[in-house]
């Protein structure tokens, strides 16, 4: 019989990812701080907690997907968190986006206390969760890590579940990931609004570079939201903020120059400032626009 789950967090994200556990036949228990998702997931066949202790007190193998750093060390350290029940060889797989240095504190507390902790931040956003695709980025204990593998392949591609190295470094993989998408995405909007200018149609020209080197899952996902001004939030901006206020502070942390991802901070910014915080965060393209007097909020009208 497999183990019986604990999912914690079941926002965009979370609410799918458990949902595909279920499909493979994971028995799972399932905490959230909003009750009409954990009722939906509860309906699909999940038992409910009613706190993270709880989750901790029934499972052995724990998954968060929550917002951000103080999100998870509220539901690990917090009262009625996971640390105050959790049993001895328990495995805990947190999802989240967070910091790679509070991802290696929490993973030598969960040691501490006679259990495991990976850092597995994913990529792929709404649609892979749906789709169980996601890209699933690990750091931690390479035993533990084979002992899960079958819970994050029930969730994400399994081509594209890599350990990457000891605690942390998932998250820092992490940090490279948002920072790679940040300059696709800028240099996608960037590449629209001159063809916009020049009265040639971005979505010819799209279709034309995703035929070539030019080709990206930013280009193909994103750029067909920038050319039909879709910004219904797959991921928000505002979660793309708070991830490369992340990536800012590991550079500082490792003493890494980054001038490119400086810009594309400014970038982030200047979106939130313009008010577009629940958007998806491939409004950025329309910073761009702005910038070059492209009118509309589509490229393409």
């Amino acid at each position: 019989m497999p183990h019986t789950v604990g999912f914690i967090g079941l926002g965009v994200m979370g609410r799918p990812m458990a949902k595909n556990l279920l499909k493979a036949g994971f028995p799972l228990v399932v905490h959230s701080r909003s009750q009409g998702p954990v009722d939906d997931v509860v309906a699909a066949g999940a038992a409910r907690a009613s706190s993270p202790a709880e989750v901790a007190r029934r499972t052995t193998r724990l998954i968060t997907m929550l917002p951000d750093s103080p999100d998870v060390e509220k539901v690990m350290e917090g009262e009625s968190g996971v640390f105050s029940a959790l049993q001895r060889g328990t495995i805990l797989i947190d999802m989240s986006t967070i910091a790679p240095a509070t991802a290696r504190r929490l993973a030598a507390r969960a040691a501490a206390l006679g259990a495991t902790m990976l850092d597995a931040p994913v990529s792929g956003g709404e649609i892979g969760a749906v789709n169980g695709t996601l890209s699933i980025m690990v750091g931690g204990d390479a035993q533990a890590f084979g002992e899960v593998k079958p819970l994050l392949e029930a969730m994400g591609n399994r081509e594209r579940i890599i350990l990457i190295g000891e605690s942390g470094a998932g998250q820092l993989c992490k940090v490279c990931n948002q920072m790679v998408i940040g300059g696709a995405l800028a240099v996608v909007g960037e590449a629209f609004a001159p063809a916009r200018k020049a009265g040639v149609d971005p979505a010819k020209v799209r279709q034309a570079l995703l035929g070539g080197f030019a080709a990206s899952r930013v280009l193909e996902v994103h750029g067909e939201r920038m050319l039909t001004g879709n910004y219904t939030p797959g991921f928000r901006t505002a979660l793309y903020a708070k991830d490369f206020r992340i990536v800012a502070a590991t550079l500082t942390e490792h003493h890494s120059p980054a001038p490119v991802t400086a810009v594309i901070q400014q970038l982030v910014e200047a979106l939130m400032a313009a008010g577009r915080a629940e958007d998806d965060y491939a409004a950025l393209g329309t910073v761009l626009f702005r910038m070059a007097g492209v009118s509309g909020e589509a490229a393409g009208v």
